[in-house]
């Protein structure tokens, strides 16, 4: 049986065939059921079941696009609704290596150790983060072979993998002009820190705004375009507007390489930041292959005060075409940019949750179609748990069908499933219940583990609740 979910996901699917476009539907919902477990036993037992879903990951007809395009679609109506919508975008490793013979097709991710793929979704999120969904995705592999970095500086941005944050810059602009009535903002990290990501945004429409976290000290220069200093050094120069206290979480580099300041391991504390904001130009750096002009950009600095000796201070360098006027504005562009650390959410969802880089295939074309379904199902939890913190009061039934919320309310309480539905915050924890979730006062919301490990309960459930619950329909009937 196809869940609710997927029938209204998958809308405008177009594989080129009736045929496949029923059979990624059902692939599709049993996945949803078990998306941490290998295919077989995803799909069922069944030599039938199975066959069916490695034909589609199989078939040479549709790509990675073609499975993705109804969940974009979907994702644009769900952006039509909201006034405001943030694009964040970013890149993750697909780490495929296997002991002996590597996936056909997959490349190297650090010189000749490891092998796999490189993603970089553009996911749409509403201002308290709840994610809508993937409006555009970009899949890679490297060349095998020495690196070029030395003439890097040489070589055009459109033969370089930093491509891909122009490119997604350009295609959170054109859906700003499609939605006139969204105000469209697009954040990045610092990989994004690229003059010609910076000056693209120059000819941007009125609905459409960016952050980027700014990783060079740039050169400045003034209105008549004279040198004028750098970027730091113009913040730091600039006044204090307001200091502000936060709590920050430990953290551990994902590389022991990693020399960057930003990426040293700390301890959680508390801190206190000095911020700063001003609007300056910045002066255009020389390319070979074109001219660039100088840009104009609204920079905000929050630095931490007297850091403890021996750890990094906390410093965050936001570039932005978003007013900075007063402290309101300045926040807003903050609470903005830590939108962004969901994509990463996002990425260990997919990665642990639908035990994605555990898919066993030996073409990279088949694993790239059973990752868009992968992506659909990480986003499906994702957006679960995260719809029930920002709309905890309403009707579990805005996600849940009945047959899925009501034996999971009497597994977990015991009682018979009320009248009237839950809220959707109720639903959500007690699925969580199931996945090792520990429902107590003060504890912290579940999280995407929890809840998919939870959902995977949910599918075995709802199917014997289907077949010998209350509602069941009994042979002879």
């Amino acid at each position: 049986m196809v869940s609710q979910w997927v029938i209204d996901e998958l809308e405008t699917v177009d594989l080129g065939d009736k045929r496949r476009n029923e059979r990624l539907a059902e692939v599709l919902s049993a996945m949803a059921g078990l998306p941490s477990k290998s295919i077989p036993a995803a799909v069922g037992a069944g030599h039938n079941e199975t066959t069916a879903a490695y034909r589609l990951f199989d078939n040479d007809a549709i790509c990675f696009e073609d499975i993705l395009a109804p969940h974009i679609d979907a994702c644009y109506k769900r952006l039509a609704e909201q006034e405001v919508v943030i694009l964040a975008h970013d890149t993750t490793e697909l780490d495929l290596t296997k002991p002996n013979t590597q996936v056909e097709g997959a490349g190297p991710l650090d010189g000749s150790s490891r092998y796999g793929e490189l993603l970089h979704p553009l996911m749409a999120f509403t201002p308290t983060g709840t994610p809508l969904g993937t409006v555009a995705a970009e899949l890679w592999t490297r060349e095998e072979g020495p690196s070029k970095a030395d003439d890097r500086k040489k070589v055009p941005i459109e033969e370089k993998e930093s491509l891909r944050w122009l490119e997604n810059h350009r295609e959170a602009q054109l859906i700003a002009s499609e939605h006139p009535e969204t105000q469209v903002v697009c954040v990045a990290d610092s990989e994004a820190d690229i003059f010609e990501v910076i000056e693209c945004n120059s000819d941007s429409p009125k609905n459409f705004w960016w952050i980027i976290r700014s990783c060079y000290d740039r050169s400045i220069v003034d209105q008549h375009g004279r040198p004028s200093g750098n970027l730091h050094e113009k913040l730091a120069a600039s006044k204090v507007r307001y200091t502000k206290a936060i709590t920050i979480r430990s953290h551990q580099p994902k590389l022991a390489c990693d020399k960057r300041a930003r990426n040293q391991p700390r301890e959680a504390r508390q801190c206190e930041l000095e911020v700063r904001a001003t609007t300056l130009t910045l002066k255009n750096p020389y390319r070979p292959d074109r001219h660039l002009r100088p840009t104009k950009v609204n920079a905000i600095w929050a630095h931490e005060i007297d850091p403890p000796e021996g750890d990094t201070p906390i410093s965050w360098l936001l570039l932005t075409n978003m007013p900075i006027s007063n402290k309101e504005e300045i926040e807003l562009v903050l609470s903005y940019y830590c939108i962004r650390w969901l994509i990463e959410v996002f990425f260990r969802t997919l990665k642990s949750g639908t035990r994605i880089e555990a898919k066993r295939f030996e073409k990279i074309e088949r694993f790239e179609r059973c990752l868009a379904v992968s992506m659909i199902l990480a986003w499906r939890t994702f957006y679960s748990v995260r719809i029930g913190r920002e709309c905890p009061d309403v009707s579990c039934e805005a996600v849940f069908v009945a047959d899925e919320w009501q034996p999971v309310y009497k597994i977990v309480t015991g009682e018979d499933p009320p009248k009237k539905p839950p809220t959707l915050k109720e639903i959500v924890r007690m699925i969580a219940r199931l996945g090792g979730y520990i429902d107590r006062p003060r504890h912290d919301e579940p999280g995407t583990d929890t809840v998919m490990r939870g959902m995977e309960r949910l599918y075995d459930i709802s199917s014997c609740w289907r077949s010998f619950g209350p509602n069941a329909t009994r042979s002879g009937e």
